[in-house]
């Protein structure tokens, strides 16, 4: 069931995420299971309050991270969580069929794929063939990184980096631009801290 009504506005829903978050880290998660009654409903049709563009790692599962339950996130999972072809198209079906009020590239501490990125743009490495095509989407976004601090720091920058990349990529299609215009739909940079389970969102400009 699609609707061009949200279900609630992208303040609310980042409210919720965060909300949700806190309830993980303090333990207090609310959806050990699900209902059938609940599963029964959610047949007839899906309406998610935000729409998730995060990484592969097992980690870092995002129904778990904000605590929602089913129905309420869309989510698209790949390494690095990086942009392409099949991507971009399911990120379109959520803003056009599902309304989803709120976007979030969810980026997290220590990712594997933008190390390998790092060594591809600062030490030469070099990976299989399709995961060199996957790093050809992280590469751009190093750089004016400075390759010679510690690699802590710079893997810590890089995987920040490389989240508000993906959100100035996705903020230059004319459906982002055209949905922030109306303040239909809001889109954000977050990164998921491995040893804390905290989600720091990011300011746009910082």
């Amino acid at each position: 069931m699609s609707t061009s009504s949200p279900p609630c506005t992208a303040a609310e829903a980042l409210a919720r995420l965060q909300e949700g978050n806190e309830r993980f880290i303090q333990g207090r998660a609310r959806f050990p299971t699900v209902q059938k009654e609940v599963l029964a409903e959610l047949a007839k049709g899906q309406q998610p309050f935000a729409t998730i563009l995060g990484c592969s790692d097992s980690r870092v599962p995002p129904e778990l991270v904000f605590d929602a339950s089913f129905g309420e996130l869309f989510v698209i999972r790949v390494a690095g969580n990086v942009l392409g072809p099949s991507i971009l198209g399911t990120l379109q079906y959520a803003g056009s069929h599902l309304h989803t009020p709120l976007f979030v590239v969810l980026g997290h501490e220590g990712c594997g794929a933008v190390e390998a990125a790092i060594g591809s743009r600062f030490h030469g490495s070099r990976q299989k063939s399709r995961i060199e095509l996957l790093l050809e989407g992280i590469v751009p976004a190093l750089e004016g990184l400075d390759g010679t601090q510690p690699p802590a720091k710079l893997l810590h920058q890089a995987v920040e980096a490389n989240v508000r990349h993906t959100v100035r990529t996705l903020r230059e299609t004319p459906e982002a631009q055209a949905r922030e215009r109306e303040g239909t739909m809001k889109l954000v940079g977050a990164v998921y801290e491995l040893q804390t389970g905290r989600v720091r969102f990011l300011e746009p400009n910082g």
